[in-house]
């Protein structure tokens, strides 16, 4: 592993997005700063951290679920206040949101499957209540769709073509309304018949796995095909303390479906992102042969100390800052955590990515806490 001499620029703005605005910047040693770090694009940067090749700073993502439908305006002006994580223009989207006034508001609908989905928060997606597969003898009917009429591939290419030329990450993703993996198996059977199925593994279940990998298979191709640089694949496998499963059983009937999925992905130069909630730390090794860039460990299920053994060098960690306390804690509590993710965690390799995932429930000075935090404690790595 290359080892890397830190410059030092990291000290005081580990920044995802370094945008020189005037308007942005009140003092001028900020914006020296700011021209100092601008040595990578964030392009680069962010590659760096997956590839373990030094990056200059820590990213971060952030993902507001419902949160603008319920601050509006409030959030914009938030996310102004910290330019250095979020684009202006997701501000000025925020800003046109009005506040959503219904706390619940019922939608149903049927996928491209014939999964019966339903929504009752605004901005979050729902779950699945009607599973086409529940029983087996529905299985000869199951028809899956085809991807290349489920997105308009044409827009996807051009949009693919205009980012690459502004030296943007293109991303692409595999979706969970249209497509997914386990995710799709346990929609189809429902998840107690599915969990059943990895234990009896009835003949039905190998051919449920064709279908769905053969559908996801053709999928993948239009997404390389478009030019993406990340793959995105989600699939909660894990519980608070655990797999779903024996780890045994996951090798022995889902892994050869990750693997071919992911190093399709990873054969032609491309990263995959696995997005999985839970306790996967007893299958980190088992990501890794299949071909994971990176994964996004939570906090709560798999503890600092955790995700530092088992990801520290093989696997790139977006770690999922506790989702569970954002609610409830104090800012306080969220800058002693990342702080510790940090000081535990990150190295001047790479390895280290912050994940922000925040719902409608957490009190807007706790989202500003996580930015605060980031800003305050990057790390200079220098050795």
């Amino acid at each position: 592993m290359t080892r890397c001499r830190g410059s030092g620029l990291l000290q005081h703005f580990p920044m995802i997005r370094l945008r020189q605005r005037e308007d942005l910047w009140k003092d001028q040693e900020t914006r020296v700063r700011v021209a100092q770090m601008r040595t990578l694009s964030d392009k680069e940067n962010f590659l760096r951290a997956i590839e373990f090749r030094c990056p200059e700073w820590v990213p971060i993502v952030f993902e507001l679920l419902g949160v603008a439908e319920k601050h509006g305006p409030a959030l914009g002006e938030l996310m102004l206040r910290h330019p250095l994580i979020f684009d202006p223009e997701r501000a000025r989207r925020a800003n046109a949101i009005e506040p959503c006034t219904e706390p619940t508001r019922e939608r149903r609908f049927t996928d491209d499957w014939g999964c019966e989905w339903l929504e009752v928060q605004p901005g979050i997606i729902g779950q699945v209540v009607g599973h086409p597969l529940s029983n087996w003898s529905a299985l000869d009917d199951l028809r899956a769709p085809d991807p290349d009429k489920q997105w308009d591939w044409d827009s996807v290419r051009k949009s693919a073509q205009e980012q690459r030329a502004r030296g943007e990450l293109v991303n692409g993703y595999m979706g969970v309304v249209e497509g997914g993996f386990f995710d799709r198996l346990q929609f189809l059977r429902g998840l107690d018949n599915l969990l059943m199925d990895l234990l009896d593994r009835p003949p039905e279940l190998e051919e449920l796995i064709r279908i769905v990998l053969e559908y996801n298979m053709k999928l993948i191709r239009l997404w390389l095909d478009a030019g993406v640089d990340v793959l995105h694949f989600h699939g909660d496998i894990g519980m608070q303390n655990s797999l779903m499963m024996r780890p045994e059983t996951f090798r022995e009937a889902l892994k050869p479906a990750y693997r071919k999925m992911f190093q399709a992905c990873r054969k032609v130069g491309v990263h995959v992102k696995y997005s999985s909630d839970g306790n996967l730390l007893e299958i980190v090794d088992d990501l890794v042969e299949c071909g994971a860039s990176y994964h996004d460990p939570q906090v709560r299920p798999c503890t600092i100390d955790g995700i530092a053994q088992a990801y520290n060098g093989k696997l790139c960690a977006m770690v999922d800052i506790d989702e569970q306390m954002l609610p409830f804690c104090t800012p306080q509590d969220i800058d002693d955590q990342i702080r510790e993710i940090f000081t535990k965690i990150g190295t001047p390799d790479g390895g280290l990515m912050l994940f922000a995932c925040v719902t409608a429930d957490v009190p807007l000075e706790n989202i500003e806490a996580i930015c605060t935090a980031w800003e305050s404690h990057g790390r200079n790595y220098e050795l």
